[in-house]
């Protein structure tokens, strides 16, 4: 076999490089911190938090997220308290805020919840009515991600250059 062909299957090996076990591995890291940042009350959210990887040989993504549909509430917060106390969510990020409580029908809400938070409550013949004017913001996916970011690029890096390294041998 010439220089040239032999050079060529080498090309030709790390082109075909599979990322996904460095990308399952970063999105695996990303996971961990969203559940060790995610605050534990039920630990439902907890639990709901999931990863996988995706792609085919032009592109490999790793996606981290939750299917709780009040987990955008927990991240980013409510109401004038969530306005108020927001510290680490992403910039890239702007929630618009209500400044108005609102209230919450007892069908809606975990009594033991709204009785931990010591909300306001009346009662009426279509049942009780919780009055709520926001939680801070409690984010964990944002963090999870970006307190994250350089070990993620050394670990991806890492094993890149192994993976090379072996084509290369």
């Amino acid at each position: 076999m010439s220089d040239a062909d032999e050079l060529d299957k080498k090309l030709k090996q790390l082109a075909e490089i599979d990322m996904k076990r460095a990308v399952a591995q970063a999105i695996q890291t990303v996971k961990s911190a969203a559940v060790n940042n995610c605050g534990v009350d039920t630990g439902e959210l907890r639990q709901s938090i999931y990863a996988e990887v995706t792609g085919d040989s032009n592109r490999t993504e790793g996606i981290c997220w939750t299917n709780k549909a009040y987990a955008p509430y927990v991240e980013f917060g409510t109401g004038p308290k969530g306005q108020a106390d927001h510290a680490g969510i992403s910039p890239d990020v702007a929630p618009v805020y209500t400044q108005s409580p609102w209230w919450i029908h007892e069908s809606q809400v975990d009594r033991r919840v709204a009785e931990k938070y010591r909300w306001f409550y009346i009662d009426t013949p279509e049942g009780r009515f919780y009055q709520c004017t926001g939680q801070p913001a409690h984010p964990f996916m944002y963090p999870a991600l970006h307190d994250n970011e350089d070990k993620i690029l050394s670990d991806m890096t890492a094993s890149f250059r192994a993976e090379i390294g072996k084509v290369l041998e």
